[in-house]
């Protein structure tokens, strides 16, 4: 930004932006648990970022439009939703989808980009949070009029400047006195009626310069737009990256394709075929079903990065290339076939754990992408294949929410325990109690609706569980502050603090 009047009324703008936004960070986050602060906070940026990128910026492309609107919609999931994995991947997923929007809003493509170009963009805009914030708020600063030493002005207007700079050293000192001297505390209180504690000041104090910092830098990037966007020097780069020759990438697939055909065809034997594992690995068929997912699982991730690899550094895309490729990925479906029924037999025998479902989405996502890569492999689209997955996460993220795995979880594994009849031969049916209750508020509800359903001896365990969520719940200051609004924690709340022991439960629901 060059030193004109215009640039610097508009660094000042966007220094008064980054300020706001700083000041309210510190009042939705400080001493407050994630609730309903995260879709303001995110609603609160996206508009900053709307109101910088000026009417002579371009209006985002349509293929970029779903940014803002996705982004809104993870971030509110976070008041609606209790599962702690599931909050998380709320909360990064409308983090990056927040500054794809404020990178279309300067007018920057973003879905039109090749990936390492995206890369770089999320580098620039990153760099630009941490290194741009200080200009806009220097700017802001200097605007003040009261700041500003001039010899011009009436004679009060000295004093007014020196009121100025006193008042925030006066309230410094008064807060140290009086958290230091309870008289003095009393009569300052009572002068003004104010609760003067140090507290949280100093932690809100940084909270608003560095959220103010990272904002101011990030509404840089916004005004600035497409011109300093280092693409050029990124295409250089990946253009003189190193290649592969098409014989060593053939090599390569096809060792792998043998090896991977060879293990399918074991699995059709004795996993899908059912011969005797017992006489070819010391293994009963429950025991050399149910393991291995894992593995399996990162076999595929390996294969995805690997099959991406090739298409990167591969010279010449030859007729046996693509078929040594498209080979590998579709033997690679039949690992994930693998991988999705030792899963499922694993799930029947010892029932549902959060790990476990993710592990399922991450077999359905990772079959989804194989068989994208195989259509991208097959018309030379291979290019597009990690924006097409990122979409596909995005609609994964969406289904998680409206699903609920925790939910899923605890009445899936109670289940089980009131009905011993649905678990697997060699399984188990009992259920922990402890586990289903650390999974968070969406599991509380579950747990105190089948009280008189459980068996005695794990219904006093729920009924015990219940009351350690009570007591915790009158000690959550964080989480009953409005900042913190969740739908699920309020439900979790009600429903421990309305629900009575199981002997007076159990009676009053019974016929």
């Amino acid at each position: 930004m060059s030193s004109t009047p215009a640039t610097i009324r508009t660094a000042s703008a966007i220094g008064l932006v980054a300020l706001s936004l700083g000041l309210l960070a510190q009042l939705l986050f400080v001493e407050a648990a994630i609730g309903v602060n995260v879709p303001i906070s995110t609603a609160a940026v996206l508009l900053a970022g709307w109101i910088v990128r000026g009417s002579s910026r371009p209006m985002p492309r349509p293929v970029d439009a779903w940014f803002a609107p996705g982004a809104l919609i993870l971030s509110a999931f976070v008041a609606l939703r209790g599962d702690p994995m599931l909050l998380a991947l709320d909360v990064l997923g409308a983090m990056a989808l927040t500054g794809a929007a404020l990178a279309s809003f300067s007018g920057v493509q973003i879905v039109e980009r090749s990936f390492p170009a995206i890369v770089a963009l999320a580098a620039h805009l990153s760099r630009s949070a941490f290194v741009a914030g200080g200009r806009p708020l220097v700017a802001l600063a200097r605007t003040v009029p009261m700041l500003r030493v001039s010899s011009r002005g009436g004679r009060w207007t000295p004093v007014a400047r020196g009121m100025l700079i006193a008042a925030p050293l006066v309230l410094l000192f008064a807060i140290l006195f009086a958290s230091a001297d309870a008289v003095f505390s009393r009569i300052v209180g009572d002068l003004l009626d104010w609760h003067l504690d140090l507290g949280s000041l100093p932690g809100r104090l940084v909270i608003v310069v560095v959220a103010a910092w990272l904002a101011a830098g990030v509404l840089v990037f916004v005004s600035v737009g497409e011109e300093h966007v280092p693409d050029a020097e990124v295409l250089m780069a990946w253009e003189r990256r190193p290649r592969l020759g098409a014989t060593e990438a053939v090599t390569v697939l096809i060792v792998l394709d043998l090896l991977f055909a060879t293990f399918v065809a074991l699995q059709g034997a004795y996993l899908f075929g059912g011969r005797d594992t017992l006489a070819a690995s010391g293994l009963t068929y429950a025991e050399y079903a149910r393991r291995g997912f894992f593995e399996l699982l990162a076999v595929a991730l390996v294969v995805g990065g690997l099959t991406l690899a090739l298409e990167s550094f591969v010279r010449h895309r030859t007729r046996a290339y693509l078929v040594g490729a498209i080979s590998l990925v579709i033997l690679t479906v039949a690992v994930l076939a693998s991988a999705l029924l030792r899963l499922r037999l694993y799930q029947e025998a010892y029932g549902w754990t959060e790990l476990r479902f993710y592990v399922l989405a991450a077999i359905a996502w990772l079959a989804i992408g194989s068989l994208t890569a195989v259509f991208t492999l097959a018309t030379d689209r291979s290019r597009w294949l990690l924006h097409t997955m990122l979409v596909v996460s995005f609609a994964f993220a969406l289904a998680f929410n409206l699903i609920g795995p925790v939910r899923l979880v605890a009445e899936r594994n109670i289940e089980r325990a009131i009905h011993p009849e649905l678990v697997a031969p060699g399984g188990e049916s009992g259920l922990d109690v402890a586990y289903l209750a650390s999974l968070g508020d969406d599991a509380i509800p579950v747990l105190a609706k089948h009280l008189c359903d459980l068996p005695a001896s794990l219904g006093a365990e729920a009924e015990a569980a219940l009351a350690d969520q009570v007591s915790w719940l009158r000690h959550d200051e964080p989480g009953r502050a409005w900042q913190a609004w969740n739908l699920s924690r309020e439900r979790g709340r009600d429903t421990v603090i309305r629900t009575p022991t199981i002997p007076v439960i159990c009676l009053l629901s019974a016929p």
